[in-house]
């Protein structure tokens, strides 16, 4: 068992045959499994794409996955544990964060330009997080195997080579040819590549785990590395960060059943932070989906535009794609809808970004249902944030009863939104009186810039309750757990799960081979 402190920090990287191999959800369950052994053990990804991010205290930007993996290790999440995260904003660009605030906005070409100046930021950052843990697990990103970016690497063997860490590699057995992508990865890994991969690990596997020993055996005879194990299949219960997780699946309402409320989300083509809604497996009489044709929102109790990360190519999406008339049409049918940070900037009448910030297309009108326009700005509004519901939001609709509720989150967005005629009612007030987000009359509209707004459970629940009165279904209480109990308990149990499946004393060895 790994044990005490070391003069230099021990290092395990995992790395995975392609991307959704479940190597994020890897990487959280050893943080857990060594923060329960009392280890100061943190998480570190020196490069990651996603648009599902999270605001440190500190109000620096990163990958959600990395703030998962520092709450499953205990600690507060840092711009440390994720120097360079990437977010696309549209199909050839992305902005480009380091050490939690924006560098630019750069092509692909622009971006390999400046990898030599990333990597000393990425460098950097690790030699700083190293000297305050014991342990640090590290994450890669996509393949190894990706040889027309290896000499530009800094997320995988890159990385690997720059801190002198050794390699666990992951293979997904749901996605069919493990084996075969096992051994295609190493084998075009370069020598030294290899010899930095220290055994293998499957993942995804359902069924008896003995019908593997045949191949496992032969694998492990062509690379010559042992298999650590074999992970079952099972539904996570803590946040994802990639856009391939089955949650995103569009899906139609289901033809009766057990759900009570039906919650639609749009999926945006650039949708950011779906973790959002990840807190409603809080309540299992509400059944969440996503739906990006008209034909599968069907008419739910509940529509919610999520965030984006290009608020006007998206609007363009629900133009094009009928979504934009068919929200409207339900609008006037009397369905509820929740805007979330591009989402919210939706529900405007017009959105206008003159400087370029998002995207070329200048201004777009919105639905209108709120009276308000949004302007981008070069600045970013990055922080945490608490605020009270306020007495106008309370009265009706949604919010009814809620007057005065705290609710706390983060914003991340480049918009300012604002009314064009006089004062818009908003949705809450901060301590200083300023208000957050925005309501419509009857309370059936709702806007708010605040990720994590449903994570706040008493709310949540006395919302989901006035759905419920619309129903003329009775109330039902609030759930015993907070979300933040509830999420302990998942990565409890994803520890568990992942401790029993693994050679850890093998595990322990490549670590105390490289402090």
């Amino acid at each position: 068992m790994l044990r005490g402190r070391a003069k230099q920090a021990g290092k395990l990287m995992v790395q995975g045959t392609a991307s959704s191999v479940g190597k994020s959800l890897l990487v959280t369950a050893l943080c857990r499994i060594f923060a329960l052994r009392g280890i100061k053990v943190a998480p570190f990804k020196a490069q990651n794409m996603s648009l599902n991010s999270f605001i440190t205290s500190q109000g620096h930007e990163i990958g959600r996955a990395q703030a998962v993996q520092a709450e499953a290790a205990g600690i507060d999440p840092s711009c440390l544990m994720n120097p360079v995260l990437l977010k696309p904003t549209d199909e050839c660009r992305s902005q480009v964060i380091v050490n939690g605030v924006v560098y630019a906005t750069l092509s692909a070409r622009e971006y390999y330009r400046k990898k030599p100046e990333l990597a000393q930021e990425v460098a950097n950052a690790f030699k700083t997080l190293a000297k305050s843990y014991e342990l640090v697990i590290i994450e890669g990103a996509g393949s190894p195997a990706e040889i027309n970016l290896r000499a530009h690497d800094l997320a995988n063997m890159g990385l690997a080579e720059m801190i002198d860490a050794p390699v666990l590699l992951l293979g997904d057995i749901e996605r069919g040819g493990v084996f075969a992508s096992l051994f295609g990865t190493f084998k075009l890994l370069k020598r030294r590549e290899q010899r930095r991969i220290k055994g293998f690990i499957i993942n995804k596997f359902r069924g008896d785990p003995d019908i593997l020993t045949p191949g496992i055996a032969e694998m492990e005879l062509l690379i010559g590395r042992g298999c650590l194990g074999v992970l079952p299949w099972f539904t996570p219960e803590i946040d994802e960060e990639d856009s391939l997780s089955e949650r995103l699946r569009p899906s139609a309402p289901r033809k009766g059943g057990e759900p009570e409320l039906d919650v639609a989300v749009i999926r945006l083509p650039f949708l950011s932070n779906y973790t959002d809604f990840s807190v409603f497996d809080l309540f299992p009489e509400v059944e969440l989906r996503y739906a990006d044709q008209p034909e599968t929102i069907g008419k739910p109790d509940l529509l919610i535009l999520p965030g984006s990360k290009n608020t006007l190519n998206d609007l363009e999406f629900l133009r094009s794609s009928g979504l934009f008339g068919h929200i409207t049409r339900l609008r006037g049918a009397g369905v509820p809808i929740i805007g979330l940070c591009g989402g919210f900037q939706m529900l405007g009448r017009l959105v206008r970004d003159p400087l370029g910030v998002e995207s070329g297309l200048g201004e777009a009108a919105g639905f209108g249902f709120l009276d308000m326009e949004t302007i981008f700005e070069e600045g970013k509004r990055a922080t945490q944030t608490r605020v009270r519901i306020g007495e106008t939001a309370a009265r009706a609709g949604l919010a009814r009863g809620a007057k005065g509720l705290e609710l706390s989150g983060y914003e991340i967005h480049m918009g300012r939104s604002f009314s064009r005629q006089g004062a818009l009612p908003p949705f809450a007030m901060d301590a200083q009186g300023s208000g957050e987000g925005a309501v419509n009359g009857d309370g059936t509209v709702i806007g708010s810039y605040l990720h994590g707004f449903f994570d706040n459970v008493d709310f949540t629940s006395i919302l989901l309750n006035n759905l419920r009165r619309a129903k003329g279904l009775a109330p039902k209480a609030a759930p015993a757990l907070s979300y933040a109990d509830f999420r302990r308990g998942a990565y409890d149990r994803l520890a568990r799960t992942v401790e029993t499946s693994l050679d850890m004393e093998a595990i322990d060895r490549i670590i105390a081979d490289r402090r």
